[in-house]
């Protein structure tokens, strides 16, 4: 009933910026914590960037400078901007967001399905 949907993905050079975003669609009564995620092949996933409700944002270091994170509130969305672009940066990234479904009290990690982002040298 409730998922996120992520876009934005895709080949960019060196240098070059994209623009990720993660909406969360369904019965939502509201929305905590949201992040990034990536995984590169051969690696953990890590966290590259998150957002508190109070707007509150943490950085992987090696994205920092670099990456922004934001929310809109009233569409339900999460955005990472990516800028600067390096070829490390190539991984398929994921969004997660702490979700409460409306008639319920309880919460729920939800994640999206993915997008690939290449970066070329």
């Amino acid at each position: 009933q409730v998922q996120l949907v992520e876009s934005g993905g895709g080949l960019v050079q060196a240098g070059g910026s994209l623009r990720l975003s993660c909406a969360a669609s369904g019965s939502i009564f509201s929305i905590n914590a949201m992040g990034w995620y990536r995984q590169a092949p051969g690696k953990q996933r890590e966290l590259v960037a998150a957002i508190s409700s109070s707007g509150s944002t943490n950085y992987a270091d090696s994205v920092k400078g670099r990456f922004t994170i934001s929310r809109d509130n009233a569409k339900n969305t999460v955005l990472l901007q990516m800028n600067s672009l390096k070829p490390e940066d190539t991984a398929v990234y994921y969004c997660k967001c702490n979700v409460r479904v409306t008639g319920s009290i309880a919460r729920f990690e939800l994640w999206g399905q993915g997008t690939l982002v290449t970066v070329s040298s």
